[in-house]
């Protein structure tokens, strides 16, 4: 049987592994559309865009690993129509006229960048960043430029705006929302990351949003805000979020809602095809209730986990896929981390660490712990990511005593979730 993935990111290359690890016996092809082979796209705007680290470095898997695992990676390709028959099986046909059978088909085609609606987002110097060709022009324009305004509070952004502000690259972060990072972390956690931003010559300007884009001979020289206020900006990085590419799905039939909608299987609509990784929309696999919410994951952590418990859909173990979510961000010296999902409603109970710069948020729902972020404290994170995937809590009132570590107070009050 042959298998085809489309999509050849961190979740395309994983199902393949995995696929091959699980048992797949029959022939495996990855079609990506970049030229490169898969690489690790973290990096992009943090030590690649510092020069720290060239592609080969970023590299998923070896040439000799696609060799030895008999699949067939294929680049410079883009997938552009799909023929489904009603057994799942069918044909591919990229844009080149290039065509591919396959008898299962799965779909890792990732998401795009949001775009601004607003006047002068076509301007030169407007940039995104979500593959190496965008950091490889975001770098070169680093390199010259004088201001730099960042539309957008959330990773991608801070994490841009930190290693433009640690090269000496003036920098302003505009955020819509009443705080950075609005939808991820709570206000306590935002606080503390825009107060380190500032302390590294970041301006912050929260509460604000972009009207236009302003420009002078064809490229932009100004971010106009909705209270008047104008930002020289040489360079304008817009990171305010991504939309799924499901036009593929949609075209073939599937049903989409905000990604390509599947069961906790990654089985879309059709009940044979796979769709993982940023495209696809998922009950929330923290969760072991019917239904779940439903959401997309953009992360790391997703695209390995959802792709390795899809293999074994492939090769007939139907296993639900659960998992405790989990997310990162280095922004200069901040490292942030976050397990489990949390809520805007969440109570909040926040811990300093006993080393500066260290704080853990841990977010409660009742009285059960159902996330934590933590600023400079990987040993809480990871504390806190096994607990919550062994499912034991900690009482609010024992949270609040620093006296002992996470580690230690998980240890001694094993409360059921």
């Amino acid at each position: 049987m042959n298998l085809l993935i489309v999509g050849a990111g961190q979740a395309g290359v994983q199902i393949a592994s995995s696929a091959r690890d699980l048992g797949w016996e029959g022939p495996i092809t990855l079609v990506g559309q970049e030229p490169h082979a898969p690489y690790a796209r973290p990096p992009l705007s943090k030590a690649f865009l510092k020069g720290e680290a060239p592609l080969p470095s970023l590299a998923l898997r070896s040439a000799a690993f696609y060799a030895e695992q008999r699949i067939d990676l294929v680049t410079e390709e883009h997938v552009d129509r799909i023929d489904l028959a009603g057994d799942g099986a069918g044909t591919a046909t990229s844009a080149t006229g290039r065509r591919w059978r396959f008898d299962r088909l799965v779909l890792a085609t990732g998401a795009r960048p949001r775009r601004l609606p607003i006047e002068g987002a076509d301007l030169d110097g407007v940039l995104t960043l979500r593959d190496v060709h965008d950091a490889h022009v975001l770098a070169g324009r680093l390199a010259t430029a004088t201001a730099l305004v960042v539309i957008g509070g959330g990773f991608v952004g801070l994490e841009v705006a930190a290693t433009a502000a640690a090269a000496g690259v003036p920098t302003t972060v505009v955020e819509a929302a009443p705080a950075l990072m609005n939808r991820v972390v709570s206000t306590a956690t935002a606080e503390i990351v825009a107060t380190a931003h500032r302390a590294a010559g970041v301006q912050i300007r929260t509460g604000s949003r972009p009207v236009r884009l302003r420009g002078v001979d064809g490229a932009v020289v100004a971010v106009e805000l909705d209270n008047g206020d104008v930002l020289p900006a040489e360079l304008v990085v817009v990171g305010v979020g991504a939309l799924p590419r499901d036009e593929l799905a949609r075209a073939a039939g599937l049903h989409c809602d905000n990604g390509i909608v599947v069961d906790a299987r990654s089985l879309a609509s059709d009940g044979h095809t796979i769709a993982v990784g940023d495209c696809a929309n998922l009950p929330d696999p923290s969760l072991g209730s019917d239904p779940a919410p439903r959401l997309r994951l953009e992360s790391v952590d997703n695209a390995v986990e959802q792709g390795t418990s899809a293999a074994g859909t492939l090769v007939g173990l139907n296993r639900p896929y659960r998992s405790v979510p989990w997310f990162w961000s280095d922004q200069g010296r901040l490292k942030l981390q976050i397990a489990g999902l949390a809520r805007p409603d969440d109570e909040v109970v926040l811990r300093t660490g006993r080393r500066p710069g260290q704080h853990t948020t841990l977010r409660y729902r009742g009285q059960r712990l159902v996330a934590a972020e933590c600023v400079n404290s990987p040993a809480d994170f990871l504390a806190v990511r096994r607990a919550l995937g062994e499912g034991i809590s900690l009482p609010r009132t024992t949270a609040t005593d620093t006296g002992l570590s996470l580690k230690e107070h998980f240890a001694t009050a094993r409360v059921p979730l």
